[in-house]
């Protein structure tokens, strides 16, 4: 089995939880999950000779195709993670590839929280699924955006997290406090040094009856490629890698811990 060197990224809020998002453990593998998007010519698929701990990971693989232009997804994702209210830990380990295009900006994303809001009461716009947070490489530079409030006309912050460097393994850790109003809270460390931490912001969409539930995703989004409507450079298939995912109540239930 490879692993590579690696390199350590925790998102974190040290405050009491009020609302506990539902514990989640998987190993690297496809099974446990609520279901996997793969998109054209994407692929979602455990394999057992890369993973950062033993003895599997889950390998996401996307292929740009001019002619196409529908979405490049590649996720596994668990739905109904949290609701406005909510705060909780989410956690991952994942690996870009050794040769991953580092020289344009176009964006690829790794995780999301995103919910089905198309009979929410504030969709005058008529959208249907609507991420909150998402995280992100843009060239080497790993990056987060809190979004939320009305969702046709939401608030949104974008924060750069550090870098991160193909081919070696990361690992994140995320505790959010989900708020429509500026009262929600991210906090960042990265390689297990603090790297970010922003108070009184919006972290999701207005739901006064607590009725939508977002789910997690991660794998590859290759949303720049479909934002942008073409592809920068030359590298038409990126593949990632992803294992240890977790989250819970506490840190521990999310943190993908040590090699």
């Amino acid at each position: 089995m490879y692993i590579s060197n690696i390199t350590t990224l925790a998102l974190l809020v040290p405050c009491v939880l009020i609302s506990a998002a539902p514990v989640f453990k998987n190993q690297g593998t496809t099974k446990g999950w609520d279901g996997t998007n793969h998109e054209h010519k994407g692929t979602v698929t455990q394999v057992d000779d890369q993973s950062y701990k033993p003895d599997s990971s889950i390998k996401m693989v996307q292929k740009y195709d001019s002619s196409y232009s529908g979405r490049y997804h590649s996720e596994v994702y668990k739905t109904d993670v949290y609701k406005v209210g909510d705060e909780g830990y989410y956690g991952l380990a994942f690996r870009l590839d050794p040769d991953w295009d580092v020289s344009h900006g176009q964006t690829f994303n790794i995780a999301q929280f995103i919910s089905n809001l198309e009979d929410h009461p504030d969709n005058r716009c008529k959208d249907d699924w609507i991420p909150s947070m998402m995280m992100w490489v843009e060239k080497d530079q790993l990056r987060i955006r809190s979004k939320g409030g009305d969702m046709c006309h939401s608030t949104l912050k974008e924060y750069t997290i550090g870098t991160v460097k193909p081919g070696s393994w990361h690992r994140v850790v995320l505790q959010a406090k989900w708020e429509s109003g500026n009262s929600g809270y991210y906090k960042v460390w990265l390689d297990g040094e603090e790297a970010l931490e922003r108070s009184n912001i919006v972290t999701t969409y207005r739901d006064d009856q607590k009725k939508y539930g977002f789910q997690f995703r991660a794998g590859l989004y290759a949303n720049g490629w479909h934002d942008d409507k073409h592809m920068e450079g030359s590298q038409g298939t990126r593949q990632l890698w992803i294992d240890e995912v977790g989250f819970g109540s506490k840190y521990e239930d999310a943190d993908p811990g040590e090699k």
